[in-house]
């Protein structure tokens, strides 16, 4: 068994209507999937991806509008990272985001990359980070109907940041459960910092990458809107899901065994430190119950909550996602 690489990473809004203007007009990402949080289906949960939503291209966004904001800390996916074609791409991008106001920093090197940190509306930390001199597991395909130049359209997910106090026992599982393996180190953006270790799974690459950070100055993060929910990553299909399930019981941490999530099959359990981890399954993929031309235009819900569509959609504030004509 070897994991494939990040599946998909999943964060909080407090506005599904703001969300969805963000990352699809500013970012061009184009939303695969308009459905609810399975486990609260009162609230929104938003897809976004490549052309079709790939796995490894998935960022998706549960809607909490009453949350607190988030405040960083320990234990925590402290930041995400999007990839884009070349560096030619990451000056692009600055740009973009000094031509529209959006919060970002200097083009600066991570791991042997060109990359740009910034915020989005509600101060969710993401970087962008340079495919040039990557190798490993491909990225994605951009929409070609988005509202970036192909050319510069963000390709899928990039490596993803855990903000810990104590690593070792991350590490244990990221190396001696989950398969990583370390790749290196790279210096700190923030002075005084410990360098940052990075690990790979599957081909490698940026699409397969975690980076740990130790941080020793900060209180455990209080997860709100602008914060990220969980990290996924990718396994071939439902029989290797089920062998990671027993792999995990093996080891004797507690997890949610199989879940059915329609889109793909999934498994959750938390690190030593707190952080949510998934497991999902490549399939079978989010035009299952759309085409393919029409992905995201409407509320999208699996077959055990058709049922219950009325009194869904009645909770849930409209939000149109339709493109305009």
């Amino acid at each position: 068994m070897e994991l494939k690489g990040i599946h998909h990473v999943s964060a909080v809004t407090s506005s599904a209507s703001g969300n969805f203007e963000f990352y699809t007009e500013l970012l061009g990402l184009r939303l695969v999937k308009k459905t609810v949080n399975q486990d609260e289906t009162s609230v929104y949960h938003l897809f976004y991806g490549d052309e079709k939503g790939n796995p490894g291209t998935e960022l998706t966004f549960f809607e909490f509008p009453m949350a607190a904001k988030n405040r960083a800390g320990t234990s925590s996916i402290s930041a995400l990272s999007l990839r884009v074609g070349n560096d030619e791409a990451i000056r692009y991008w600055k740009e973009r985001f000094a031509q529209n106001n959006v919060d970002h920093d200097e083009i600066v090197e991570r791991a042997g990359r060109s990359s740009i940190a910034f915020r989005d509306f509600e101060g969710q930390r993401l970087v962008l980070v340079s495919d040039e001199h990557n190798h490993g597991v491909k990225g994605g395909i951009p929409w070609d109907k988005s509202t970036v130049p192909v050319q510069y359209g963000i390709l899928g997910l990039g490596p993803v940041q855990l903000t810990v106090k104590n690593p070792e026992p991350t590490i244990m599982v990221l190396t001696q459960v989950m398969g990583f393996r370390e790749k290196g180190k790279y210096v700190s953006t923030l002075a005084g910092q410990p360098d940052i270790v990075v690990f790979e799974t599957g081909e490698g690459g940026s699409g397969a990458e975690v980076h740990i950070e130790q941080r020793h100055d900060l209180p455990r993060e209080q997860q709100g809107y602008g914060g990220v929910h969980h990290v996924a990553f990718r396994v071939e299909d439902d029989d290797e899901l089920r062998k990671w399930i027993e792999h995990i019981r093996g080891v004797r941490i507690p997890s949610s065994g199989f879940v059915d999530r329609f889109y793909f099959r999934s498994l959750y359990f938390r690190e030593p430190n707190g952080i949510l981890f998934e497991l999902a399954t490549d399939g079978p993929g989010f035009d299952t119950d759309e085409d393919i031309n029409h992905l995201g235009e409407s509320l999208a819900l699996p077959p055990f909550l058709e049922p219950k569509r009325a009194q869904i959609e009645a909770r849930l504030k409209p939000l149109d996602t339709k493109p305009q004509q």
